[in-house]
């Protein structure tokens, strides 16, 4: 028998799946539609079929690479992309379910993929039920080959119509009407947000359902860890190599998966800091504006951390000027990411 002591945890709400859960919202609004749901329904369709190759990745020995793409690749575990690199093959067919399952939704009028480009213009009419796409296929993907954590991110905008169609994909994260990643590990999370809280599912094999497992979900205020790829430590700006002495000084752990889907995660459950700070390879920061750094900023600022580029710079309020735009990235618990700013002041 458990110790009265023992805390209570939650088994989740078996009768509440991510289909369910978005009709209630929409439920809540008056005004909303279908499209948005049919937009989530999608994404959860894609999560499945995309965990369902990961797990036969290594039976079907899609671990290699493909051509360069002339369009691009997908991110590495350093969150590095570029023409010039091979393309796994599950982040090719990730990909291609994706653009092809959420491009069939009548209400997405652009669709933008971080490894092609150019976004597709799928429907000229904008209404004002009318949305953009845009995700990362497959991050982390060089975690696949050892059986690591890999995920899928993605952002949700407001089409406004534009001429151009890249120009409409250039809003900053906080007009973003939702945002959320799918982690492919032990099991398949899919982490949601609307703008009003982050929301937890877990994939039931037996079912085939994304059940709700947690309603609120709250980064914790403070965590002592820390997740960066030290190994660019001589490349960090002096505040940063600053932190990390003082971090390492008053017992903080180092902890780094290599994706940030799965970095990100574990600090959203058990608190801690994210960096990705520049480097003199890269003063820019190297993760994806629109991809990457504003969809899971959203997450964490939702589940109540913060989000921040460098001092004064929160990566919601950056308005992007290309659609492939690198940003640096601070993310995590609200007590940790002021440490954080504090030593790079």
């Amino acid at each position: 028998m458990p110790s009265s002591s023992a805390p209570i945890r939650s088994r989740g709400d078996s009768t509440v799946t991510l289909e369910a859960h978005v009709e209630q919202q929409r439920a809540a609004h008056p005004r909303a539609t279908d499209t948005f749901s049919w937009i989530i329904g999608a994404l959860s369709i894609c999560a499945k079929v995309i965990a369902a190759r990961v797990r036969r990745a290594r039976l079907e020995d899609a671990h290699g690479g493909t051509r360069a793409s002339e369009a691009g690749s997908g991110s590495g575990a350093d969150g590095s992309t570029g023409a010039d690199e091979p393309r796994q093959l599950l982040d090719v067919m990730a990909n291609e379910v994706l653009l092809r399952t959420i491009g069939d939704r009548d209400g997405v009028a652009l669709i933008a993929s971080q490894c092609n480009e150019e976004p597709v213009l799928l429907r000229t009419r904008a209404g004002e039920h009318s949305y953009c796409v845009l995700f990362d296929p497959l991050d982390g993907i060089s975690n696949l080959e050892v059986c690591g954590g890999i995920g899928t991110i993605f952002s949700i905008l407001r089409h406004d119509g534009l001429l151009r169609p890249e120009d409409s994909l250039l809003q900053s994260g906080a007009q973003q009407v939702a945002a959320g990643y799918v982690l492919y590990g032990s099991s398949t999370v899919f982490v949601l947000t609307i703008g009003a809280g982050v929301v937890m599912f877990v994939l039931d094999p037996a079912s085939g359902a994304f059940v709700r497992v947690l309603q609120t979900l709250r980064i914790p205020a403070t965590g002592k860890s820390y997740s960066v790829n030290e190994a660019n430590r001589r490349g960090f700006p002096a505040g940063f190599q600053r932190y990390l002495d003082w971090a390492q000084a008053h017992g903080y752990s180092s902890r780094y998966v290599g994706s940030l889907v799965g970095d990100v995660h574990r600090i959203l459950l058990k608190g801690g800091v994210f960096l990705y700070p520049p480097t003199t390879r890269a003063p820019h920061g190297k993760l994806r504006l629109l991809y990457e750094a504003n969809p899971m900023a959203m997450v964490v600022e939702q589940a109540g951390g913060r989000a921040f580029a460098a001092v004064g710079e929160p990566i919601l309020q950056l308005v992007p000027d290309s659609l492939q735009q690198r940003t640096p990235a601070i993310l995590g618990s609200p007590a940790e990411v002021e440490q954080v700013l504090r030593h790079l002041q």
